[in-house]
Parts: structure tokens; C-alpha cells; sequence
């Protein structure tokens, strides 16, 4: 029995008897030139008949966007956003397109700059990920920046705290965090101390808040001189941590709201001639995976940083879907280096 080969956009011309240009403009769409109402519909009933589905490729094209997507992140160094890098790349090599990489480093502004470039380059898809940098003013030039694109034809999806009617993985920060706190109190942990991370940041924010509340709720909260703030970095944590040496005495673990952050506090208490967790106790938060080999292992909350970059990106491939938001929550993972001594 003979193999049923796909019909293609030729054949689809031909059966409606219209050029191939026509037929194309017709199915995929242009941006400079229309198709007559008729001949349209009979190309359409031509596709129809023919079972003939069109080449997202080629309808992307015809709008005039190019096959490859943009990923916007905040320091590509940071092993956070490598991993999610590494979700984004594979889900667009299974269909086909490149991505072109591109970081804040932390500025506001470069976020919104950087996705009215890749808008001009006219990236099909643009994904950004991580937590909101700066105000409302910034958040409203973001959010418009965004518009834009997507009035386009292209797509765009968030990883982290949502923008509205934008599409997006949004991490469960403050539940997570209270999640963790809750687990290190049940191992018989009372003392707590928190590195922060920059007070205008909204995933170091939600993430030491919902931290301090669970505390609170335990009747274990955070002395105010306990939790101080830092840059979002390996730096800061061990900047941090420096600030809190003084202090370990009155502590039993610290909490970098992040594990890069917390690798930095492991190495301030390292070099201060101390240890994790005999002398104090190092929790972060999302398990990345580069970093479990550390000794001693770190406790965090493991969040599946690869799966939520391919996630985001088929969210904003998704141009038919209504804009939607992906809740994703962490699981808290107990390790050695917030082991009682």
C-alpha cells in the first residue's frame, strides 16, 4: 500500500488553481501585500480538502520575524540563569530555532532596551527571566516594551513575578521560603539569620519575607539586626555573611535567598577560620544543579530550573492560547550544611 505523502503548499496552489505566491500569502499571511476575499477562500477550501497544515516556519517568516528567540536574563555567569538557559535552547532546537542570549546584568533599563532590540530584530519569541528590577515607572516602560512586540506577531513569556495580560512562569518565592523555614524549625533550629539580597529586587524580597513571616508565625522571628541586605550575587552573600559573623554566637543557620548567594556565606565563614554547620548553618534556595557537589551539601528548596526554561519558552510560542501564568512551587531539601552539631 502506498505511503500517503503530506500535501504541500504547491499542491495546495495548484488544487485552487492561484500562483504559489498567491497561495502563500493567503495561508501564512504578509506584511506588505493582501489576497483578494475570493481567492482566499478558495485557497483555504483548496488547504481544507487537501488536509494541508501550514509550516509555522513559514508563517513566521511572512510576518516578518526570523527563526530564532530571544532570552533575556540577568547575569548569564549566575549558574541560575545557565540552567534555565539550557530549558530555553532545548525546546527551540525541537522546533527548529536558535536563540540569541542577552543580559541585564542587573540594569532595569537594559531590560527594556534589550527587548526593543530583539523586537527590531524581530525575534519570534523573547523570554525573561527573572525576578522584576525597579519600580512601577519601570514595570509600566517593560510592560509597553512588551506590547509592542507582541502587537507584532511575536511572543514573549516571564520567569518570575508576572506583568499583566503577559504570559508567564511565576515561582512560588514566598511559599517556598516559608516552606523552608518551617522544615528547619521542625529540626530543631530557633535562631535564624537572613542575607536579603537589594530591597528593590521582588524575588529577594518575597523570598525573605515569606521567610521572616514563617518565622514569625513560629514564635522564631528574625532579630532586625539578624537580616541584612546584599547584592544579588555570590558576592553579596559573602559580604553578608561578614556582616553577620559578629553575630553567629546568636544563630543557628543563615538563609541566603539564594544559593549562589549561599555559596558566598559558605566561603565568608570558611575564611573566618569557622565551619558549616558546626559553627553556623548555610541554607539557599533553588538547588542548582552545578552547585550540589559543594561540601557540605547545601539545604535549599529545589526548584526545577530547566523544565520551567522550556515551559516559559513554549508559553510564548503559544500565540493562540489566552496569556496565561504557571505557578511553580519548590520542594525543601534538607542537606548537611545546616546539620545540628
Amino acid at each position: 500500500m502506498p505511503v500517503r505523502t503530506r500535501p504541500t503548499l504547491s499542491d495546495v496552489a495548484r488544487e485552487a488553481g492561484v500562483s504559489l505566491a498567491t497561495a502563500s500569502r493567503a495561508i501564512n499571511g504578509s506584511p506588505t501585500r493582501t489576497v483578494r476575499a475570493d481567492l482566499r477562500e478558495r485557497v483555504l477550501e483548496a488547504a481544507a480538502r487537501l488536509e494541508y497544515t501550514p509550516d509555522a516556519n513559514a508563517q513566521a517568516m511572512a510576518r516578518g520575524q526570523t527563526t530564532s528567540v530571544g532570552l533575556v536574563v540577568h547575569d548569564v555567569a549566575d549558574p541560575y540563569f545557565s540552567t534555565i538557559a539550557a530549558g530555553v535552547t532545548a525546546a527551540a532546537d525541537d522546533v527548529g530555532l536558535a536563540v540569541t542570549l542577552a543580559e541585564t546584568r542587573h540594569d532595569p533599563r537594559r531590560e527594556v532596551d534589550l527587548v526593543e532590540l530583539l523586537h527590531r530584530q524581530r525575534a519570534r519569541a523573547i523570554v525573561l527571566a527573572g525576578g522584576r528590577l525597579g519600580g512601577a515607572d519601570r514595570a509600566e516602560e517593560l510592560t509597553r516594551a512588551i506590547a509592542g512586540h507582541r502587537r507584532s506577531g511575536g511572543g514573549v513569556a516571564l520567569i518570575g513575578q508576572p506583568l499583566p495580560e503577559v504570559p508567564a512562569v511565576a515561582l512560588d518565592n514566598s511559599g517556598g521560603a516559608a516552606a523552608l523555614a518551617r522544615a528547619l524549625h521542625d529540626a530543631g533550629h530557633r535562631r535564624f539569620g537572613v542575607i536579603a539580597g537589594p530591597a528593590d529586587h521582588l524575588t529577594a524580597r518575597h523570598r525573605q519575607a515569606g521567610f521572616r513571616e514563617a518565622l514569625a508565625e513560629l514564635g522564631t522571628a528574625a532579630a532586625p539586626e539578624h537580616v541584612v541586605p546584599s547584592e544579588f550575587s555570590r558576592d553579596g552573600g559573602y559580604a553578608g555573611m561578614t556582616a553577620l559573623l559578629p553575630h553567629l554566637g546568636e544563630l543557628d543557620v543563615v538563609f541566603a535567598v539564594t544559593d549562589l548567594m549561599a555559596v558566598g556565606a559558605m566561603a565568608a565563614v570558611r575564611d573566618a577560620g569557622l565551619t558549616v554547620p558546626t559553627d553556623v548553618g548555610v541554607a539557599g534556595f533553588d538547588d542548582i544543579p552545578t552547585l550540589r557537589d559543594i561540601t557540605p551539601g547545601l539545604t535549599t528548596v529545589r526548584v526545577p530550573l530547566r523544565e520551567i526554561g522550556a515551559q516559559a519558552l513554549q508559553l510564548a510560542l503559544a500565540l493562540e492560547q489566552e496569556p496565561r501564568v504557571v505557578v511553580v512551587r519548590g520542594e525543601v531539601v534538607l542537606r548537611d550544611s545546616t546539620a545540628r552539631p
